[in-house]
């Protein structure tokens, strides 16, 4: 994975440490992406660095979900994760993929109103592992 000669390695640290800032554990991520299935990464930079990044794997042939991301403090509300999502699904629409889906919580209300205001529909809940409720969207692309 090369962006116009730009390091995996200083790619994927900063992708890391954005994670880490927002989420607050980098390690989960990366013991959990081992496993799953073509792993997709949708980075935004400005001058060489990450400010936005989208992560996804396949679900099924032709089935992708939008696992996690996130954008920088300081570039939020300038359209960033509107332009990750609008590549992401471009390029999987490209590629053969149908849907694609994705889960968020009630307390990220920007990402839920983002995922609304781009076709995303609401087709279940559920309570995770740590007793929140989620809320699982799909979109046909």
């Amino acid at each position: 994975m090369n962006i116009e000669g730009f390091p995996e390695s200083k790619l994927l640290n900063q992708i890391l440490s954005l994670h880490e800032i927002i989420f607050g554990d980098s390690e989960t991520l990366v013991k959990k992406a081992q496993s799953k299935p073509k792993l997709l990464f949708t980075v935004g930079l400005e001058k060489d660095v990450v400010v936005g990044y989208k992560i996804g794997y396949e679900l099924e042939s032709d089935s992708f979900y939008s696992w996690l991301g996130g954008v920088d403090e300081n570039h939020r509300n300038k359209g960033v994760a509107s332009k990750l999502m609008n590549q992401q699904h471009s390029y999987l629409q490209e590629k053969g993929y149908k849907t694609i889906q994705t889960k968020t919580k009630n307390k990220w209300r920007n990402m839920l109103i983002l995922n609304i205001k781009n076709g995303f529909d609401v087709i279940g809940t559920y309570i995770d592992n740590s007793g929140e409720p989620k809320i699982v969207l799909e979109k046909s692309l």
